[in-house]
């Protein structure tokens, strides 16, 4: 049996974006995806979208919706790791697409899954593309992805967009976003995430593809100089204040040199 993949979409008055992202979701050929979606009680057209989807595409993928307040895009985010049931888990958020019809059979495949195996990778990650309000192709994302995944490897800053980012569900379970970050959980959960597996000697693996079509104005574009100091408090955390600032320095003399 191949494995299942969750694929988590937190929603809040969405209506504007939320269509390509289920348009990705329900053309993808691969069958066995639970698509969970966690909206918080919104009150534009956002259920009715996810009515119509739910219709015309319970039968090819597992839907399933909880409609309930929440304290945040990461409280929302944590009960989708609680409800989840499948083998491996992504977020996928309103705006956001699947890059091709395939991402998730291909995905599938370099799991090497084996049912009862519990070797097969704890962490598969790959290439993002940024795209404007109209889904249309702006640029590849400027941190593009290491050959390999470290625990150190965010020194860069989030190498790796979080929606490109498939963890097995087991170990993201046992990872829940930290809410005392607003705008950058994600980034301190992915260091939780890599730091576990690679103490557990656990396989990651580097797809080497496009796996994300990413809205280029999500919440933490939106917020960005809070999400910077957020990031700048966590990578302090988990690599030290001196390596931190030594690090903004260079990311400062980069931004100068790429003008």
């Amino acid at each position: 049996m191949k494995p299942l993949f969750t694929i988590a979409t937190v929603t809040f008055n969405a209506e504007a974006t939320l269509g390509r992202t289920l348009k990705s979701v329900a053309s993808q050929d691969y069958a066995r995806i639970e698509h969970l979606i966690i909206d918080g009680c919104s009150t534009d057209h956002t259920l009715s979208l996810v009515q119509r989807y739910v219709e015309e595409n319970q039968a090819r993928h597992n839907i399933r919706l909880i409609c309930e307040p929440d304290s945040g895009l990461y409280d929302a985010m944590n009960k989708a790791l609680l409800s989840a049931t499948g083998d491996y888990i992504v977020f996928l958020n309103a705006g956001d697409s699947l890059h091709s019809t395939n991402t998730i059979s291909a995905v599938a495949q370099l799991t090497q899954w084996v049912k009862g195996n519990y070797r097969h990778p704890a962490i598969l990650y790959g290439d993002t593309y940024l795209v404007d309000n109209d889904g249309n192709f702006l640029r590849r994302r400027r941190l593009t992805p290491p050959e390999e995944l470290t625990p150190n490897t965010f020194l860069d800053g989030m190498r790796v967009c979080h929606q490109s980012f498939y963890v097995r569900t087991d170990l993201a379970r046992e990872v829940p976003y930290d809410l005392h970050y607003r705008y950058s959980a994600d980034f301190d959960w992915c260091i939780r995430i890599i730091r576990r597996a690679t103490r557990r000697r656990f396989r990651i693996v580097n797809t080497n593809l496009v796996l994300t079509d990413y809205l280029n104005e999500g919440l933490t574009t939106s917020n960005h100089r809070a999400s910077l100091i957020e990031r700048f408090r966590i990578m302090a955390h988990y690599y030290g204040w001196s390596a931190t600032i030594v690090r903004h320095f260079w990311f400062i003399i980069r931004a100068i040199i790429k003008r």
